[in-house]
């Protein structure tokens, strides 16, 4: 007689067959056949579970972010759905590779609107607003191309977060057992040799060419780094790009300063970047400046035309154009950048407290640890003013800026590389978003470190509406617990500090724990200076405003 399994042990060993030995979620009665599956394979695939439905989403984006590998989450339909869509949001901004695996009511009772439990009017559609797509798997026999196709969207050209659904009582339903088809990412596109002369026709012209990478560079970091050298041309990164060229490298440059060199700039090179710093933070373009893009989007040659458009995987589009440009590579410029990196540098150190503190981390943080930021001051000044000397190790959350995704992302990142050091900053307005998920840490035992800047208020809002506003406040002072006590009644470790010195020996000490804790930084209110002077800079007298 032929061996048979239900849909719920399908998706299971498809899952394991794509390489997923992490799944994120939250039990419930629309996915009990898949989570029985997920018991059964207990010994491939690590069940993670969450206090929250969000915390399980940005569990599976950390994951993802940080690995570049499918980062994979299960929740209930309708509010499950719903209570981690910010994390697809995330995810999908920040081109990070997730699978969210759900349900849906009972198949003959799907788009009727009788109001069964967790029912959505056309849950499909609200998947498909902030996903790259999202499908129903309606009979066993469509478990296999299902998700095969999904990890085949979700991690072909630009990546990006898919969603999988199954009726309630389809999950339960028996099938023969059969082979499983694998998902591949599709063949990259073929780089045209014309668009790499062009290139190489306009880097010839350049005196003064900057690269910009992003996220979809995290694999290009050798070709980057060649490409750098032979023209002699500074690399710098807003967020996802930050690592790719070592921070300690002579032609690595911090934003603030990339911006003194982009005064000058001829020549721009944006490899796997929306250029976000450029187009939408320095509002501003040097007179005459050329663009060239590698991406393997080709839809961003439409958004933002460029002079010449590489359409290419990130490493292969950077290799050929760095083995076409002449092999003749210009006097060092080190001396020239390591000045301007040195100004810069003088500059945001007034960005006080917040420098201080962010020193203090990077002391203490091993060279190959991990830094999840957060939506809060010591963030945002984190972009600028914090040292990355490998891709993927700085995560962050891309356009879309969701506060509180920090803590809860930071606990994936952890999953996925247990043998290092994570540490979580946030503010003390976002870390609420996710203080559940301490219970979660110490339940499986995720050993971040969560250092809290608490300074009572969500502190963007509370400068903006004095500076901008008169100080009329609202809504922006917050009433905090004692996050020492909370962080113990959690059963994890808790400390307090007030200066970066004591921040650094502490920090020490909680890494060397290797077991969750939590570090609060009291700050006072409104003390913090802003860094927004050095996202947002001024532009120099004379170039062309960025529409």
């Amino acid at each position: 007689m032929t061996d048979h399994e239900t849909v719920g042990e399908k998706v299971a060993r498809s899952l394991i067959a794509h390489g997923v030995d992490t799944v994120f979620g939250i039990p419930g009665a629309h996915m009990y056949d898949f989570n029985d599956a997920l018991h059964g394979r207990r010994d491939a695939l690590r069940f993670i579970h969450t206090r929250h439905e969000q915390g399980a989403g940005y569990m599976a984006y950390g994951y993802a972010k940080s690995t570049g590998r499918a980062g994979v989450y299960t929740v209930v339909p309708g509010p499950g759905v719903l209570n981690s869509s910010a994390a697809l949001c995330t995810a999908f901004g920040a081109a990070a590779p997730v699978l969210c695996v759900t349900g849906n009511i009972m198949s003959h009772l799907i788009g009727q609107g009788r109001g069964q439990l967790h029912e959505l009017p056309d849950q499909l559609a609200t998947l498909r607003s902030f996903t790259k797509g999202a499908e129903r798997i309606n009979h066993p026999s469509e478990v296999s191309s299902v998700l095969a196709n999904a990890f085949t969207r979700m991690l072909s050209g630009r990546q990006g977060p898919v969603a999988v659904e199954a009726p309630w009582d389809v999950f339960g339903k028996k099938g023969p057992v059969g082979d499983l088809a694998v998902g591949q990412p599709d063949k990259p596109p073929e780089i045209d040799p014309d668009s790499v002369a062009a290139a190489v026709a306009l880097i010839a012209k350049a005196k003064n060419p900057l690269v910009m990478v992003g996220g979809g560079a995290v694999g290009a970091a050798q070709e980057v780094a060649e490409l750098a050298a032979r023209l002699q041309a500074p690399v710098t990164a807003h967020r996802s790009g930050k690592g790719i060229m070592p921070d300690d490298d002579p032609l690595a440059l911090n934003s603030v300063a990339a911006f003194e060199h982009w005064k000058r700039t001829d020549l721009l090179i944006g490899i796997g970047s929306r250029l976000e710093l450029q187009y939408m933070r320095w509002r501003w373009l040097p007179p005459g400046m050329k663009v060239i893009r590698i991406d393997i989007d080709p839809t961003e040659m439409v958004r933002l035309k460029p002079d010449v458009a590489i359409v290419a995987d990130a490493k292969a589009g950077t290799a050929a154009l760095a083995a076409a440009v002449d092999g003749t590579s210009p006097g060092s410029r080190h001396c020239e950048f390591l000045a301007i990196k040195a100004r810069a540098r003088a500059a945001f150190s007034e960005v006080q407290p917040q420098i201080a503190y962010l020193d203090a981390i990077r002391a203490v943080l091993p060279a190959d640890g991990f830094f999840v930021e957060e939506v809060s001051q010591i963030g945002f000044t984190a972009r600028f003013a914090f040292p990355v000397y490998e891709p993927r190790q700085y995560v962050t959350c891309g356009y879309q800026d969701n506060l509180g995704f920090g803590y809860d992302t930071a606990l994936g990142v952890k999953i996925a590389h247990p043998e290092k050091a994570v540490v979580s900053v946030s503010g003390d307005g976002g870390f609420l978003f996710g203080l559940q998920e301490m219970a979660t840490a110490v339940h499986h035992g995720i050993n971040v470190v969560a250092i809290v800047f608490n300074n009572s208020s969500y502190g963007n809002v509370l400068r903006d509406q004095r500076q901008a506003y008169g100080g009329r406040f609202i809504g922006s002072d917050l009433t905090n617990p004692d996050f020492v006590k909370l962080a113990e009644s959690f059963g994890m470790r808790g400390y307090r500090v007030s200066s970066p010195d004591a921040l650094k020996q502490v920090l020490a000490q909680a890494l060397d724990l290797d077991a969750p804790a939590l570090i609060e930084v009291p700050i006072e209110k409104g003390s913090e200076a802003s860094p927004w002077p050095f996202i947002h800079p001024p532009a120099p007298v004379g170039g062309n405003s960025n529409p």
